[in-house]
């Protein structure tokens, strides 16, 4: 139970990593075994996004204007079209298209971090450049650009879905969105970004505030157990957010489509309205 203590967290993650470092076999292990893990994780996320994604598709065809009142029953029922069929399908049709797009994303993470680590440890800076000011300045562009990447990502993943094409295909289509759509996709990732802070600050405060009881015997042993529940309660909060926010951005994929973008009468006086 030290161990889990967090006033000695810092000091046990400290040690932990001085053990790796003095044994390169358990370290390479670690580092073999951490790999697996996180790669055999994503392509599992990569197969459950695609049905979810495909379900989702669905239902936003089958629900019509939903969000106008009055919202009855039986227009839930008729947007609700999870079945497993439906999912497996999403799984098959988009499981590899999916697959190419992350080890995309994960390139990009590479160059992203690549360059944050040869920026704080790389060779000698100007000195306008080397303060903790700077340093500062760039981890939050790196959060920033991380961010920018993720928001890009779904959208790829959503048009891919909806248009049924590869990466390359979904480009242009991701593109147009942005442009036209700039100042709603602004606002609903802004939003989104509200709602996952709000989260995570109220799940560092629970666990905070109940370090303060776990020296109390018996009482304290509760604290473990309520803090990893704070953090379960987070985790699924943000599941939820997530889901909203597919569901928003697909929405506004299918009412970019439809849109009229412009109108332009010819020589014989008849109007003609062309589609995005």
């Amino acid at each position: 139970m030290e161990l889990l203590r967090f006033d000695d967290l810092t000091q046990t993650i400290s040690s932990m990593v001085g053990v790796l470092l003095a044994q390169p076999v358990a370290l390479a292990a670690f580092a073999a075994a951490l790999g697996i893990i996180v790669t055999g994780g994503s392509i599992m996320m990569f197969a459950v996004k695609a049905g979810t994604v495909t379900v989702l598709l669905a239902g936003d065809r089958s629900a019509g204007a939903i969000e106008l009142p009055p919202l009855r029953l039986s227009a839930l029922r008729e947007a609700n079209q999870t079945t497993l069929e439906r999912f497996t399908t999403g799984v098959r049709t988009l499981f590899f298209r999916y697959l190419r797009l992350g080890i995309l994303l994960t390139v990009v993470y590479a160059i992203i971090g690549a360059a944050y680590v040869l920026f704080v440890f790389g060779p000698s800076l100007p000195q306008a450049l080397d303060n903790p000011l700077m340093v500062t300045l760039a981890s939050l562009s790196v959060l920033v650009g991380i961010t920018l990447v993720n928001f890009l990502y779904l959208l790829m993943q959503i048009v891919m879905a909806a248009e049924n094409c590869g990466v390359l295909d979904a480009v242009p289509h991701v593109a147009r969105l942005v442009r036209r759509r700039a100042k709603e996709l602004g606002q609903i990732l802004a939003a989104i970004l509200a709602l996952m802070l709000m989260a995570t600050g109220v799940s560092i405060l629970a666990t905070t505030q109940l370090g303060l009881i776990s020296f109390v015997p018996f009482i304290g042993l509760a604290a473990l157990p309520l803090q990893v529940f704070a953090w379960l309660v987070r985790g699924v909060v943000f599941q939820f957010v997530g889901l909203t926010g597919v569901a928003t951005y697909v929405r506004m994929h299918f009412a970019l489509r439809s849109a009229p973008i412009g109108v332009h009468t010819p020589t014989n006086g008849l109007r003609q309205v062309t589609r995005a």
